[in-house]
């Protein structure tokens, strides 16, 4: 999974990259202190694939990775090339969903760059730029599609198509909030619309409007409102609490959230809601040569998911041992779970579910 985090310039986007990363991105109270994307991978935490490695020792232990990408403060005009905008929405288009940071603290030691903290405003200005790029990416589509026209009159539905997301587009309004058949989004395939990406709206709060006063913060309510209007997630961090526990081991990481009366950190609400938004779930192999996590999509069927290992897995496929982590679990050993008969030998059909353990039998 690999998320674009966008927003403003100083609105505390670097400052949580860094926290979220410890990838050292520089920080500083101007714009575009941040030029090219800042990449940071991060392990996904998983407490299953923690008690695989306590059960099985394995010389190798792999999680789910998960990759930010800092994108430099976006500006208003940033479409038309303004604050080397294009740049950074080339960017964009190469990640699978977008954490938006949106400023909801007030701070007069850090400058805004419209003057005043208006998250309505700022979401606005970011989402136009996002939209106006796109407009340009469908208006090239469409001239393609009706040339080819010419000669496959097939293609009018794709036409008559394009040009009423031209005209959602044209109004302002993200692609994302248009509604589209499995057929249209088809069409759009090998169009990378920067405004049908999903989103992830993350509400960058005070130290004490976040430990006191989250639901009273009418900044936050906003984003909240509009995340929820458009069916996007939505959460409230702070950079300042994120960039104190960076550092901290586990333990001291643990007590200093239980003290703000938190259950997790903020990287891993983060990861909770990527993986929600787009759909994604983890299954896992475990052996004594490694423990290891792989991410796939819902829905997604066995001898797929086997591809995600290797493509000679999906070509050869036989079978899929399965066993659910919680039964692998009450057993204490994959030989006791056998046993018992909870290992199953499921099919090419065979819908992968989040937590399965798997042993893919395959023949090339």
């Amino acid at each position: 999974m690999k998320l674009g985090m966008v927003g403003l310039p100083n609105v505390g986007k670097s400052t949580l990259f860094n926290a979220l990363t410890n990838a050292g991105a520089e920080s500083a109270n101007y714009p575009f202190c941040t030029i090219e994307p800042n990449v940071g991978i991060v392990s996904v935490p998983d407490e299953r694939l923690e008690k695989l490695r306590d059960m099985y020792d394995p010389v190798k232990f792999t999680p789910a990775t998960l990759e930010f990408v800092d994108i430099a403060g976006l500006v208003r005009g940033a479409s038309k090339g303004e604050g080397l905008g294009n740049k950074f929405l080339a960017n964009i288009r190469e990640v699978d969903a977008i954490v938006h940071v949106v400023r909801c603290f007030e701070d007069d030691n850090i400058v805004h760059v419209d003057g005043s903290i208006d998250p309505k405003r700022d979401i606005e200005t970011i989402d136009l730029e996002l939209v106006f790029s796109d407009v340009e990416l469908i208006e090239r589509k469409l001239d393609r599609t009706k040339k080819a026209m010419k000669g496959d009159r097939s293609l009018a539905p794709a036409v008559e198509f394009l040009e009423k997301l031209k005209a959602h587009l044209e109004d302002g309004k993200p692609a994302r909030s248009f509604d589209m058949t499995e057929d249209e989004l088809e069409i759009l395939k090998e169009t990378p619309l920067l405004s049908l990406k999903p989103v992830i709206y993350a509400a960058n709060l005070s130290e004490a409007d976040f430990t006191n006063n989250i639901d009273s913060n009418e900044n936050y309510k906003t984003v909240r409102s509009i995340a929820e209007s458009e069916g996007s997630a939505v959460f409230p961090i702070c950079a300042q609490i994120e960039a104190e526990i960076a550092d901290m081991s586990d333990e001291d990481k643990a007590m200093f959230l239980d003290e703000l009366g938190l259950e997790t950190s903020g990287l891993n609400r983060i990861i909770k809601e990527g993986y929600s938004l787009l759909g994604l779930i983890s299954y896992l192999t475990a052996g004594q040569p490694e423990v290891r996590a792989w991410t796939i999509k819902k829905g997604t069927k066995a001898p797929q998911a086997a591809g995600k290992i290797h493509s000679d897995f999906e070509k050869g496929f036989i079978r899929a041992e399965v066993v659910s982590f919680d039964d692998l679990m009450a057993c204490g050993s994959m030989n006791a779970a056998k046993e018992k008969g909870l290992v199953r030998s499921e099919g090419k059909e065979y819908v992968m579910q989040d937590g399965d353990i798997v042993l893919f039998r395959f023949n090339v």
